[in-house]
């Protein structure tokens, strides 16, 4: 199966095409990991997959969703992340971490409190996006980055990258996707700005790359850079998918590897046709298009629909995420379901 074939990234070798997707967990305590992470995503490098990503990792404290995000803003979380890099390593799969900065949807509370809008008292802070434009009438009013603040952000993003190589991670994801800073960025919905940030196409992709090329900098040669995108807003007006490959182009010069292809989360209420790898023909035109390599997500359930992704040619891995919150050892269980052999720890070992 082609699911299970090796890929190389860089120096990197994945042992198969099956990618744990980012998934907010909500359960970190002052940005540190904690033992549910641990567990969490440890038991998915025992599972058999590939690539284990960590949940959005704040790249500073305002740049959290919630105070229950994960981050990577301190050089004490080092030592909280270096366990569980080490974990998943240990477990024949490869490490990676994902980050992020919420931008306008931060300062909330988790969702399983209602998800909006956390007050000072409460915790919340003052978020900051490219404009002054609330993502929805229950969520904070942001402030305008200045100039000067745009480029601490690429500057936070480099060295956030630099403590995740100390902890032990070989992959970086740069997320630029779901309404989060970046995308707001990139989106005219959300970007109304008149300096060199805004309006013209070249202008709102400015931040994102150069991120890119400031992580690139410091991220070793030989290991993988990936970025999130949301290839489209879902909305007329909004980013779109020809934008993306024009962008995917310009993030392949500044040293990413593989587009990791998702789609919305810009503007609430919008009609998106939800199914069975709905986003999968995203990943399929960037890929064909901008000549890179991309990861196709979104409802991806079954091991033949993986399968079929993979074998036509539409996206080089697949990143999966609820199916994995259901069943930890999916890629065990479908190996053995297609006589595949697969690494099995040796205390499980009894069962397979």
């Amino acid at each position: 199966m082609n699911l299970f074939s090796s890929i190389r990234l860089r120096e990197l070798q994945l042992k198969n095409r099956i990618v744990v997707s980012p998934m907010c967990e909500y359960s970190a305590v002052e940005g540190h990991a904690q033992p549910w992470h641990l567990v969490h995503l440890g038991s998915r490098a025992i599972g058999g997959a590939g690539l284990v990503f960590t949940e959005a990792t704040a790249i500073v404290e305002r740049g959290r969703i919630s105070p229950a995000d994960t981050g990577i803003y301190r050089d004490a979380h080092v030592d909280s992340w270096r366990p569980i890099a080490k974990f998943v390593r240990e477990h024949d799969a490869v490490p990676g971490m994902q980050l992020a900065h919420a931008g306008r949807k931060g300062s909330t509370n988790v969702p399983w409190r209602g998800g909006k809008a956390l007050a000072t008292a409460d915790g919340g802070w003052e978020p900051v996006a490219p404009s002054a434009i609330r993502f929805a009438e229950d969520y904070p009013m942001p402030r305008a980055l200045r100039l000067a603040e745009i480029d601490t952000v690429v500057k936070n993003f480099a060295v956030a990258a630099e403590r995740a190589l100390a902890a032990g991670f070989q992959a970086i994801e740069i997320h630029s996707a779901h309404g989060y800073l970046l995308h707001e960025f990139l989106s005219p919905l959300s970007n109304q700005r008149t300096d060199e940030y805004g309006g013209s196409f070249e202008n709102r992709v400015r931040l994102v790359v150069r991120v890119a090329k400031a992580i690139r900098k410091v991220w070793p040669e030989r290991l993988p850079l990936f970025c999130r995108i949301s290839a489209t807003d879902w909305k007329d007006g909004g980013w779109d998918l020809p934008q993306s490959i024009e962008l995917a182009k310009l993030l392949k010069t500044a040293g990413v590897d593989l587009i990791d292809t998702s789609s919305g989360g810009l503007v609430p209420n919008v009609k998106i046709p939800v199914g069975p790898g709905y986003q999968v023909p995203f990943a399929e035109a960037i890929r064909k298009n901008a000549g890179i390599a991309t990861g196709a997500v979104g409802m991806i359930t079954e091991a033949a629909q993986a399968e079929a992704i993979l074998t036509s040619g539409q996206a080089d891995l697949v990143f999966l995420a609820r199916q994995l919150l259901r069943d930890p050892y999916w890629p065990m269980r479908v190996a053995r379901q297609f006589g595949t052999a697969i690494h099995v720890p040796v205390q499980y070992e009894r069962a397979w």
